[in-house]
């Protein structure tokens, strides 16, 4: 029964560590393909109209050289306005190299639009879709829906619809070496709020052009991070109370086991067996138990991750979760650091109910034989 306790409590604590890492992972991507995790823009000051900069800057090659920066690209972004029917929608147009195809044909004015997008409007691959674009002067076009995407954030308020670079060019009347923003893409391991601002520092010293603005997705969206840091508390939170749980429930089968082998405990410290040896006798027993339970809680616990990561079986609503899914991402070094603080704690744990072997008395338990 404890063991099987521990296999909960283990189960639970790599589930937790697995969700929080997936949440940081796809939140983080989502942010990521939305904006970049750096991006470099303009100025635009009061204008409504995107203002260009250059898409190859001198300090590009400086730029991929800091530890971390993965990748420079440019991109052209512009609010604009839906219409399909009688339904309005506000959406950001972001325009990529190459831009999305049907079927490896590149239609006039194609687009991908997100799933969400296409739930609103009802449209679809192949129908028309019409945006008007607000600025000194309202300019409209009708683009070809190629593709839909689901975005990882995909709210009503933030709907992305990509579309080849070089038609947002033309219908900013720009060349075809001016963007109005360069994205910075970062690695894995160095998408953290303090580390963005860091490299964001960095970029900006390399620039120094005061006509560039340079900013990190942290700064952009404190909103997510904030929830993100909360989300760690909670699984911190969880981990101790998972391995209290565990703990306790350990204490109470050695505290059984104890009590059953009085009369052997007596025999053994009759014999010479001091009550430090006879307590790491019972330790050695309930830490197999525990080792028992940790394999057998992280085997299903990598199960569940598994069959969740490949169907997203749970849903989640995106308005509050900005998933529409239980993210699951298992980091290995994650689950090993979890596995071995909550092993140590329960090992530390366990030596609480050996002191009652010093309270035993050999001349009773013997006598009472």
């Amino acid at each position: 029964m404890a063991a099987t306790a521990v296999a909960v409590s283990f189960f639970v604590i790599i589930v937790a560590v697995a969700v929080s890492s997936g949440f940081r992972h796809e939140v983080r991507e989502g942010v990521a393909a939305l904006s970049g995790d750096i991006r470099i823009v303009p100025f635009t000051g009061a204008d409504a109209d995107p203002v260009p900069m250059p898409a190859n800057l001198a300090q590009a090659d400086d730029i991929l050289s800091i530890p971390g920066v993965r990748e420079l690209t440019p991109s052209v972004q512009r609010p604009g306005i839906v219409k399909c029917g009688e339904t309005v929608h506000g959406v950001v147009v972001k325009g990529i190299p190459g831009g999305p195809s049907i079927q490896g044909e590149r239609p006039q004015l194609a687009v991908s639009i997100p799933h969400r997008l296409q739930e609103i409007t009802g449209v679809g691959i192949g129908d028309p879709l019409t945006v008007y674009f607000i600025g000194e002067k309202v300019r409209v076009r009708k683009f070809t829906v190629a593709a839909v995407h689901r975005d990882i954030i995909e709210t009503d308020d933030n709907l992305l619809v990509y579309a080849d670079m070089s038609d947002m060019q033309r219908l900013c009347g720009w060349s075809d070496d001016q963007v109005s923003c360069l994205n910075v893409r970062l690695e894995e391991n160095f998408r953290s709020a303090r580390i963005e601002d860091e490299i964001a520092g960095r970029i900006g010293f390399l620039l120094r052009d005061e006509s560039l603005y340079v900013s990190s997705s942290a700064r952009d969206y404190p909103q997510i991070f904030d929830w993100l840091n909360l989300l760690d508390f909670n699984v911190a939170v969880i981990l101790i109370l998972m391995t209290i749980v565990a703990g306790f429930n350990m204490i109470s089968g050695l505290l059984i086991m104890l009590l059953k082998n009085v009369s052997a405990i007596g025999t053994l410290k009759t014999l010479g067996m001091t009550d430090a040896s006879i307590g790491k006798v019972f330790v050695r027993a309930g830490a197999a138990a525990v080792l028992k339970g940790l394999v057998i809680g992280n085997a299903l616990a990598l199960l569940f991750c598994l069959v969740q990561g490949t169907t997203h079986l749970l849903p989640l609503d995106p308005e509050n979760y900005f998933v529409s899914y239980v993210p699951v991402h298992v980091n290995v070094w994650a689950v090993l650091a979890a596995d071995a603080v909550a092993y140590a704690a329960i090992l530390l744990m366990l030596w609480l109910p050996t002191r009652m072997v010093a309270k035993i008395d050999p001349a009773k338990t013997v006598k009472a034989d």
